[in-house]
């Protein structure tokens, strides 16, 4: 999860895109830890689903519409795709 308007690429670029989402006053990082119900009970396939089912559930509730869902795909062991 990004906002539209941070220029940095969290998968690539995390501390320049942390440091432009705190700057602006954003704390994505922060919103999704309070709503993903994660645990150290579950396994990382649970907190995964449970990491997703919060950014759609920020996405899909945010009036500005300014947070956009980044996705991953591995196409085998040495390419990455990022799709938004």
């Amino acid at each position: 999860m990004t906002t539209i308007d941070n220029p940095y690429n969290p998968y690539d670029q995390f501390d320049q895109w942390y440091r432009y989402d705190t700057d602006h006053g954003y704390n994505s990082s922060g919103l999704l830890m309070r709503l993903a119900e994660t645990s150290s009970q579950f396994t990382d396939n649970e907190n995964a689903y449970e990491i997703e089912r919060a950014i759609d559930k920020i996405v899909a509730n945010d009036p500005l519409n300014i947070y956009k869902k980044l996705k991953l795909t591995l196409e085998d062991e040495d390419t990455i795709k990022e799709s938004a």
